[in-house]
């Protein structure tokens, strides 16, 4: 019962949104319609069942008939809504950018905000806001957003088939800095002379003579806008004790100032870094924040609230401060002691409740994020059209095949299963749907592997009841002993997997969680579909006498096999199939693994035609195989330009580190195609002298109620320097005209013969002539000034060479480094959950098996079956491009996302097969204390026909998505088909043999 609860708590935090997909699903419909909807699908469904319970004139049918309608009708309903609303059931499935495109943005350190905040930009603080940003907008793993580092203060997110309204609501979670802290507002009678200091100064922040904050004015904070219009400020309530005043804003806003006291040591204030978790709740006002501290953070509120609790005669109560964001939005009064739980009112809306209860639970950012992208583009899909028909055509075709094939062989009995697999569908998808999960091509395709191994069930079930008709037992005992000895089989071998999906989903990363997300559901509607409606299919087929013998086709009869004998040899070719693909593995290396994983270079560039993207790519593929043995992946970006018409531009990803080398590749690539790149030109104005006296101005407006600061005056480090306008045809950022300037000034040679001047970064600036305050503007007119330390001739050169090494060049929009989607920490996380996960799996195995043999003999299987799929992963890449490779279509696969969670399906299915044959051996050795050689190969050979069923029809799936997939899910198939070989293998001569030398080691072999 604790997994089902898990599975609500998973499916709750994966459809955060849910309630606001249900009042989007259908934004036709009144109300009122809504709740006669709601009241249809919950009570229709029964009555439907008590109908139907009439008409065939049988008794206790009703419930069960309704609540099996009742689950479809849940299932259905995202897609009904849909229609309901006017739109198409297709609207209900989310697609992935690699099918429907998607928002590409790329957000850039605030620098300013990162000095006041004393942080340093490096690669360990990216890492750790990448972190941040993902566990806010995917905090399930079922959003399948990209969220990385881009060279060195930038962070670049795709978003999949965002819509204007989500891409902005992505764009507030990411900026959205996720201060939450805790103080007190002074008042007359505990902070006299904190009061009397804030008004002896002009300053926002009030010092004590150590030079500690001890107090600051923080302004009110805005609530949403209403009707689209401008936000308003919170209502802070104010007293004669309170210390408060009115400041205008350089915009002529009135905003009202509290001065905030704060303690003087830092690690004793009270910040949402002590915050152990946030949630929704209620309070007298509606909807509020709950949170909740660590131990540290309870002790720290509990000796504030202690302090200023109400005191007896004092005749007031001390104001607690609750600042987001350095902004007070709201000021309870504090009436009692509190310790470790609280809440947080604020006059919010319903989605701002939503989005600060995700970003309290993501932490805050290190460092703000300038609001405004420095780039916004919409992405096309990155998979051309060829290669989505070849894998949906792939995917339909593996459904069908399943389908048929449980028809043909189970007869009546089949057709029962694919009733349940289709409902099981049904209820899968109706399920992702509302958790707004994105089904990529990849994830498309792992669904239908879903059915293929739901099959089990069935096939567990069906063949359970030929052993009871073979025994002569009557159809109704048949099927009573088939369902209820197939029933321990089955909650075995799924809770197991069940167990992993909690343990990957509660510590794992939000790939690894996201995966853990649909293979929880998969699991659960599979085991409702084949247990509760096959048997109640069965019984009315059954009592009304419909069925009077359940037939089956028999493609393995009885057998007598002895698989232990083979042991030997089976190791012994386990372990060498193991050394040769480890080695193939770890001497390829870095080669192993694909873009999402190593990071690389990036290329945006355009074209002055506009070719489709699958004659861009063709080009790109063979260029970069030929020059560098590497993969690339390739995105259309389109942006709306100013006069409303639309921007093409091309972005390349490539593993190769070399920025300029792929630059010159892309060039060669088209030297000679019918498609030209857009090339930039330069023109270069007079150089200009700065005089030497020339002083730059700078002054700081505070609010109206302070008098004007003074102006003072610094230095201007270019006095007596030099200035040139330089114009480009093309479109060029502020910062690579700046940098490319600089490089060809450190090029200059010096007398002995290394470089004439040093940090030359300091010594030129570049400002954009339209926005020159922006240090990342994009244009094609720029102000260049250099310093005195570069002399007039030098600066000549370095010019001229710019010049001339820029004319006729590409016109490249960015040339940058990424960072891998997944950062080394994430990784070492997924390994970690892998790891509890095989140790919950041996933990449940001991306590059912009441063995821990059973449980180490699983997990040596398992193990085995991923070291087999990884070495000949890599050494199948060794072998593409022979005719060995043609033979089998192998290619040099390289591990990316789909391809570990093809692996972490290895591990399910493996499981699943070896719980099933232990459940076997458990039964036929009983109460005897040892275990033989003969109970094992007996249990081997009972359960065969059940382990080739179940192996083929999942085998059927991948091999037809192997085959006609196409490139979209090659690598993906691939893992799935060693896996499903690896699994039947292992479960028979790796998990078996093991067990029984577990439980008989220090003896002679049992016989």
């Amino acid at each position: 019962m604790c997994d089902f609860l898990l599975l609500a708590q998973a499916t709750n935090e994966a459809g955060s949104d849910a309630v606001e997909v249900a009042k989007t699903a259908a934004p036709g419909l009144p109300g009122w319609v809504m709740i006669l909807m709601i009241l249809a699908i919950v009570i229709l469904p029964f009555v439907l069942g008590q109908l139907i319970e009439r008409a065939l004139k049988l008794k206790d049918v009703a419930f069960r008939i309704g609540l099996v309608l009742f689950a479809i009708t849940l299932g259905l309903a995202p897609f009904a809504t849909r229609i309901a609303g006017g739109g198409s059931w297709k609207d209900a499935i989310r697609l992935g950018i690699d099918l429907a495109g998607g928002t590409n943005m790329v957000f850039q350190v605030d620098h300013e905000g990162a000095e006041v905040a004393e942080k340093t930009v490096d690669s360990e603080l990216m890492n750790r806001m990448v972190g941040a940003i993902i566990r806010r907008i995917n905090p399930s793993g079922t959003e399948e957003v990209t969220v990385r580092a881009v060279g060195q203060d930038r962070i670049e997110v795709i978003v999949p088939g965002a819509d204007s309204d989500k891409v902005a609501r992505t764009k507030k979670a990411i900026t959205n800095l996720g201060q939450l802290e805790f103080a007190v507002l002074a008042n007359e009678e505990d902070h006299g002379n904190i009061i009397e200091m804030a008004d002896a100064t002009d300053q926002s922040e009030i010092r004590d003579s150590n030079g500690k904050l001890i107090a600051a004015w923080k302004r009110v904070g805005t609530k949403a806008a209403r009707d689209g219009g401008k936000p308003e400020r919170k209502e802070v309530g104010t007293n004669d004790l309170v210390k408060w005043r009115d400041v205008e804003t350089p915009d002529g806003e009135t905003v009202r100032e509290f001065l905030v006291v704060y303690d003087p040591d830092p690690a004793k204030r009270i910040t949402g870094r002590l915050l152990k978790r946030a949630s929704q709740t209620t309070s007298q006002s509606g909807p509020v924040v709950g949170f909740t501290f660590n131990t540290t953070g309870g002790q720290l509120f509990r000796r504030l609230t202690t302090k200023y609790q109400p005191r007896t005669g004092a005749g007031y109560k001390t104001r607690l401060a609750v600042l987001l964001n350095d902004e007070i939005h709201s000021a309870p009064t504090i009436n009692a002691i509190i310790g470790a739980q609280g809440i947080i009112e604020g006059q919010f809306s319903q989605r701002e409740l939503d989005e600060l209860i995700n970003v309290l639970n993501a932490g805050a950012l290190e460092v703000p994020l300038i609001e405004e992208p420095v780039s916004e583009f919409t992405v096309s899909p990155l998979l051309g059209i060829d290669v989505q028909e070849k894998g949906k055509l792939a995917i339909i075709s593996a459904a069908v095949a399943v389908f048929v094939f449980m028809l043909l062989y189970y007869w009546v009995a089949g057709a029962i299963a694919d009733v349940c697999l289709l409902v099981n569908l049904i209820l899968v998808m109706g399920t992702m749907s509302f958790i707004d999960a994105t089904f990529t091509l990849p994830g498309l395709a792992g669904l239908v592997l879903t059915i293929g191994m739901a099959v089990d069930a069935n096939v567990l079930i069906f063949e359970r009841i030929r052993e009871e008709q073979a025994k002569g037992s009557s159809l109704r005992m048949s099927i009573q002993n088939g369902f209820s000895r197939a029933l321990t089989t089955i909650v075995d071998a799924n809770v197991t997997t069940l167990i992993t999906a909690v343990v990957l989903y509660m510590i794992g990363t939000d790939q690894v969680r996201g995966f853990a997300v649909t293979l929880f559901i998969g699991i659960v509607m599979s085991m409702f579909s084949a247990l509760y409606l096959g048997r109640l299919i069965f019984d009315i087929m059954e009592r009304k006498r419909w069925i009077t013998e359940v037939k089956m086709a028999s493609i393995i009869g009885k057998t007598d096999w002895n698989f232990i004998s083979k042991t030997s040899f089976a190791l012994s070719t386990s372990a060498l199939l193991i050394l040769i693909g480890m080695a193939s593995f770890f001497t390829r290396g870095e080669d192993n693994l694909d873009i999402d994983f190593r990071g690389g270079s990036m290329v945006t560039f355009s074209f002055k035609d506009e070719p489709s993207v699958d004659e861009v790519r063709g080009v790109l593929t063979k260029t970069f195989e030929e020059k560098f043995g590497s993969d690339i992946s390739l995105e259309q970006l389109k942006a709306e330009q100013e006069d409303g018409s639309e921007s093409v531009l091309f972005r390349l990803r490539t593993t190769e580190q070399d920025t300029d080398a792929v630059a010159q590749a892309i060039n060669e690539g088209f030297a000679g195609s019918p498609h030209e790149l857009v090339r930039q030109h330069l023109e270069i104005g007079e150089l200009m002298a700065i005089p030497a006296n020339s002083e730059s101005e700078s002054g700081e407006s505070e609010s109206s109620e302070e008098p004007p600061a003074p102006s003072s005056t610094t230095t201007n480090p270019f006095a007596g320097g030099h200035e040139a306008q330089l114009t480009f045809t093309e479109e060029i950022s502020t910062e690579s005209v700046a940098a490319d300037v600089a490089d060809q000034i450190a090029a200059l040679p010096g007398e002995n013969g290394g470089s004439k001047y040093d940090e030359t970064e300091t010594l030129v600036a570049a400002a954009s002539t339209v926005e020159p305050n922006n240090p990342t503007a994009k244009g094609t007119s720029f102000s260049l000034t250099v310093s005195p330390v570069v002399s007039e001739a030098d600066l000549k050169q370095a010019l001229e060479i710019f010049e001339s090494k820029l004319s006729g060049e590409p016109a490249f929009q960015e040339v940058n480094r990424f960072d891998s989607a997944v950062a080394g920490e994430t990784q070492i996380d997924a390994l970690l959950a892998l790891f509890f996960s095989l140790i919950a799996i041996v933990a449940y195995i001991w306590f059912r098996f009441q063995r821990i043999t059973f449980g180490l003999a699983a997990v040596a299987a398992l193990v085995h079956d991923v070291l087999c799929v990884l070495g000949l992963v890599a050494l199948a890449s060794y072998l593409s491009g022979n005719p060995i490779g043609s033979i089998f279509m192998l290619e040099d696969f390289k591990i990316n996302l789909p391809m570990i969670a093809a692996f972490l399906t290895v591990v399910g299915y493996s499981l699943n097969d070896t719980i099933v044959v232990f459940d076997r051996i458990r039964e036929v050795r009983g109460k005897n204390p040892a275990l033989t050689t003969d109970m094992v190969n007996l249990s081997l050979n009972q359960t065969l026909s059940r382990t080739l069923l179940t192996s083929l029809t999942t085998f059927i799936v991948v091999f037809i998505l192997y085959v006609i997939g196409g490139e979209g899910i090659h690598g993906f198939a691939f893992c799935l088909l060693l896996g499903v070989i690896v699994g039947t293998y292992s479960s028979i001569y790796i998990a078996s043999p093991v067990l029984l030398w577990l439980m008989n080691r220090g003896t002679a072999a049992a016989k």
